[in-house]
């Protein structure tokens, strides 16, 4: 069956690879698309870059409004992506590119600058309609061993072999329309490590049994669905699922915002990663400021483990998110100098009793888990020159009594909950640099020999707690990026990441090719 399915597949592929859209005639789905039409009756003279295909009268007027769409190159000074469109350096003084600084209209202009590249410019023209995404696809080999023991038993690997790996960390596809009156919508769907591949089969070798077959691991998230009003530049209202803009990965995580094949370890380890909350978000632009503020439901304390600090307490294994104790983020830009941003952002919010099943009598009154998280991040761009840092601080108060209430919980085949112990404090530091080392006469092409380093640490416990000396960890990254064309970067890199003495150290190696922007009618 799966055979004939495929042969199917690639006849329909094949027979459709030539057509084109014919104007309809109003019979619907009778309406094929003649392939012998295709030399003589084309719509347009112009090629276009997307091409989407279907029946009937409406999806081809669909087809025809959007098929003259070209790339966009978005400047990133939204909410959850604020950066100076002087950051965009030689970039904005390229001749060939296709857009240049200015806006979509308020609203979808707001929606495009917060989902995409702040390395990159906007479109001079208005549209109602933004459809974007980024991707990236890598593979990297591992000259150690990847066993969970391999930090418990650390003498047995010392000599293990490597691995390799592909994968598809993110497939992401954007969405904004512009209603009009100041009112716009948003979305995001991502797609992480290929999606999800489930199916329920017949099993014909055991007598018909039904089995649930997985064919690929991954995931499909929501990460951004939000409407917004705009009332001014420096005063907007969303209210929906959005981006908690902490840090500076949260703030900048397309693959065409750093210059590693995956994104930065420090922030990815020990914070949520992209962080995106159901709430209500106020943001806007000031002469040589940018800023948000938000409220958000808390994170989750029986969540939190050792080797990601808070990183798993915005999850949630439910069809819901427990949202009994709220919490407050914030992020102040000061993007006052052309080529520089310095940026603040932070998080405070109870933790402890934020989930289903809360823990009640007198010596919990007072147990709050209190998080604290206080992040500085900084973009410098000048002439060929581009270098990017962050440094990032967390506190869980109450974290004995978190440590006690966590290892207790329900430990049966199915929960979600990790069980492991979680720090008191964690922190990570990490900076990067990239050169450009191609003439300025060639803006449309660019190519960084880049460096990296990252210091953090996911777990310094309480006082009292025997340490896990293996979660502070140190990471050095050199390689090249190459963009052929703004949108695209192909990235190869080699890295070293090492512990304390008794703990083997990881070398490793990766490749990837990457692409992020926006769709333009």
């Amino acid at each position: 069956m799966k055979n004939t399915l495929s042969v199917l597949c690639l006849v329909f592929v094949w027979a459709m690879s030539s057509a084109v859209w014919a104007e309809p005639t109003g019979n619907g789905l009778s309406q094929v698309p003649s392939t012998a039409a295709s030399s003589d009756s084309v719509a347009s003279s112009k090629p276009h870059r997307l091409t989407i295909g279907g029946y009937g009268e409406a999806v081809n007027n669909f087809v025809n409004t959007m098929s003259a769409v070209v790339w966009a190159e978005p400047t990133g000074e939204g909410p959850s992506q604020v950066a100076s469109t002087a950051s965009a350096g030689s970039l904005a003084q390229s001749k060939s590119r296709r857009s240049t600084k200015g806006g979509y209209g308020e609203a979808v202009y707001n929606f495009a600058r917060a989902m995409s590249s702040s390395d990159s410019v906007a479109s001079s023209k208005p549209h109602r309609l933004t459809i974007g995404g980024y991707g990236e696809a890598v593979y990297n080999y591992n000259f150690y061993s990847s066993n969970v023991f391999r930090y418990t038993y650390h003498d047995r690997y010392a000599d293990a072999k490597g691995h390799g790996r592909v994968d598809l960390p993110h497939a992401v596809l954007m969405l904004g329309y512009d209603f009009g009156h100041g009112w716009s919508f948003g979305t995001e769907i991502e797609f992480e490590h290929g999606g999800v591949e489930t199916a329920i089969e017949i099993e014909q070798e055991e007598t018909g049994e039904y089995e649930k077959e997985i064919e690929r691991g991954g995931e499909v998230a929501l990460e951004q669905f939000w409407l917004q009003k705009s009332f001014a530049p420096n005063l907007n209202l969303r209210v929906g699922h959005i981006v908690v803009p902490v840090g500076a990965l949260n703030k900048s995580h397309l693959p065409t915002e750093f210059f590693g094949v995956y994104r930065p370890e420090g922030e990815f380890t020990i914070l949520p990663s992209t962080w995106h909350e159901t709430g209500v978000s106020l943001w806007g632009r000031l002469p040589g400021w940018n800023y948000e503020v938000m409220l958000v439901p808390s994170l989750n304390s029986t969540m939190f483990n050792m080797s990601g600090w808070v990183n798993g307490g915005s999850a949630s294994a439910y069809e819901f998110r427990v949202a009994n104790r709220l919490a407050a983020a914030g992020r102040l830009d000061y993007v006052g100098i052309p080529g520089l941003r310095l940026s603040l952002s932070g998080f405070v919010g109870n933790t402890f009793n934020n989930d289903i099943d809360e823990r009640s009598g007198a010596r919990y009154d007072t147990i709050r888990g209190t998080v604290l998280i206080g992040s500085f991040d900084f973009l410098y761009r000048r002439g060929r020159l581009v270098v990017r840092g962050n440094a990032d601080a967390g506190y869980l108060g109450d974290a004995g009594t978190v440590n006690s209430v966590n290892q207790r919980l329900n430990g049966q085949t199915g929960a979600p909950y990790p069980r492991t112990q979680v720090g008191e404090r964690a922190y990570a530091v990490g900076l990067e640099a990239g050169y450009n080392v191609l003439s300025a006469r060639r803006a449309d092409k660019r190519l960084f020999l880049f460096g990296r380093y990252d210091l953090y640490d996911s777990f310094i416990p309480v006082s009292g707690m025997l340490d896990a000396e293996w979660t502070r960890r140190q990471c050095l990254l050199a390689g090249v990026n190459y963009y052929p064309i703004p949108q695209i970067a192909v990235k190869a890199e080699v890295g070293y990441r090492w512990f304390a003495s008794q703990y083997n150290n990881e070398p490793f190696v990766a490749l990837g090719i990457t692409w992020s922007g926006l769709f333009e009618r």
